[in-house]
């Protein structure tokens, strides 16, 4: 099979924002405790976080990292998580139904983040908390000193502000599932007040406000529109979230996932730029795809899950090589929308749908999805650009027709990269590479992605089923292997 990609230095979609790269820690099943947090590990260190799993997410990129929820945010309070770590309560969480000891809180975790060479993507509580504790939160983040926050973090041994410059107003308070759920008037007269104290203590954050959780949602629009209408002044970005799976086994029509999260992402765009055309405004509303990931392999598993103790092992997805490709098709997809998705969160890092194991005591490593993830984030910097891809197309039931190639370039100062996924079962692909208007192109490398093994994992005795290898790259051809991800670079003149 043949098939043509075309790029031109001057056709771009937009400027690649770093923080398209971010992820996602909440206090929900071994994320924290386990995860990134276990004292008396082999490999803890003063603070108690593991160190073999911060190189990891070191080797990942990850510029920003949302915390801590998700769906927990809804029922926190954030004063449990400070201060002296004897004196702090454990409280039955009713979202994941767990025990929260609250050994790690904000304080513990912004120094995590400054180990993990990330920022901190903060979340306030709008289901059951008030205006008045998110303006607090933000004082004791971020203000200077001289006010009764501000000292408290001081006091608790943090003389220098936190400088959170990224704030999520609540969780999917659309969800009839989130603790203090909401109607769309109800979530966006308090999300507006709450930003507006919130500006009132730092001028210079950042806010994103709840879209709907899924495109399925039956307020899906119509929560859109009457929240923008609310808030449109006092927030920068808008949510999307959305989870793939194959829980049919068809495996043609998982790869080709990434078209409705396209659809999604063109669907809210349409929204925040009716609103913006009502509103007779030159602001553009940017995006804020916070979470994303596949997650369906642990149901049943969770089930099993025994509730009210510390750190149940939740969610824990095993990934096989084939949710790598459908990891690879959606990243493409958000480079696609660059222009407008400007923050990005895989959801999540370290044993909870995550990219990173670990056993508590034991090891750590990496799962399939890592590796396209890393690759992106690496490579997917500078400016997007805008290819046209000529191939041919198979049916699906769930998407109608859908390309075999999945692919995109970006263009990083000297470096031109260009991602593909190979989404065939059966055959290889010659894809013809025409790059027009870089000068002189010098490849760099082509790295793949593959296994025999659709269902190929990896885990703690064999963490290197799945890992990348040698691509085949001859000039400006490339030979994309049936189910494959691709990175091809290039060094540009």
């Amino acid at each position: 099979m043949k098939a043509k990609l075309i790029a031109n230095k001057n056709y771009v979609v937009g400027g690649i924002s770093p923080k398209l790269y971010g992820s996602f820690i909440e206090h929900l099943g071994r994320a924290v405790y386990g995860g990134i947090y276990e004292p008396g590990h082999p490999a803890a260190d003063d603070m108690g976080f593991r160190k073999d799993v911060l190189a990891l997410v070191q080797k990942l990129g990850v510029p920003i990292v949302r915390y801590p929820g998700g769906n927990f945010v809804s029922n926190y309070n954030w004063e449990d998580g400070i201060g002296d770590k004897a004196g702090r309560p454990s409280r039955a969480e009713l979202a994941w139904s767990s025990i929260e000891t609250n050994q790690v809180g904000i304080d513990e975790f912004q120094e995590w983040a400054k180990r993990a060479g990330t920022e901190v993507m903060m979340a306030v509580n709008l289901g059951t908390g008030t205006v008045a504790d998110a303006q607090n939160l933000v004082e004791y983040c971020n203000f200077p000193g001289g006010t009764k926050y501000s000292d408290l973090r001081r006091a608790n041994g943090f003389d220098k502000p936190f400088d959170i410059k990224t704030w999520c107003l609540g969780n999917e308070m659309d969800g009839p599932w989130q603790i203090g759920h909401k109607t769309a008037s109800e979530y966006a007269r308090i999300a507006n007040e709450a930003a507006k104290v919130m500006r009132l203590v730092d001028p210079s954050i950042e806010l994103v406000a709840c879209g709907s959780s899924h495109s399925n949602m039956p307020t899906f629009g119509q929560w859109e529109t009457e929240v923008l209408n609310e808030c449109w002044d006092q927030v920068d970005y808008l949510s999307l979230h959305s989870y793939y799976g194959n829980r049919d086994g068809d495996t043609a029509a998982f790869l080709a996932c990434s078209l409705d999260m396209d659809n999604f992402i063109r669907s809210v765009e349409a929204i925040c730029d009716a609103v913006k055309g009502i509103k007779h405004s030159k602001k553009t509303m940017y995006l804020s795809f916070d979470e994303w990931n596949v997650w369906f392999h642990s149901g049943e598993q969770d089930k099993k899950v025994e509730k009210w103790s510390v750190a149940p092992p939740l969610l824990e997805d095993v990934y096989t090589f084939e949710d790598a490709l459908v990891a690879g098709c959606l990243l493409i997809t958000l480079l696609k929308h660059a222009d407008r998705v400007k923050l990005a969160c895989l959801a999540q890092l370290v044993n909870v749908i995550a990219p990173i194991m670990t056993e508590n005591g034991g090891a750590a490593w990496v799962q399939s999805i890592f590796w396209p993830f890393m690759h992106a984030s690496l490579y997917g910097r500078g400016t997007a650009l805008s290819c046209i891809i000529s191939c041919d197309n198979y049916k699906t039931k769930a998407y109608g027709e859908v390309p075999y190639i999945e692919a995109t370039a970006a263009l990083n100062g000297s470096e031109l990269t260009v991602f593909a996924v190979n989404r065939s079962l059966d055959e290889d692909v010659t894809l013809e590479l025409e790059l027009d208007g870089f000068g002189k192109l010098e490849l760099l490398g082509h790295v793949q992605l593959n296994n025999a093994d659709l269902k190929a994992v990896n885990t703690a005795a064999n963490p290197e089923n799945v890992k990348p290898s040698a691509g085949k790259t001859n000039g400006l051809t490339a030979q994309l292997e049936k189910h494959s991800w691709n990175v091809i670079r290039y060094k540009v003149s």
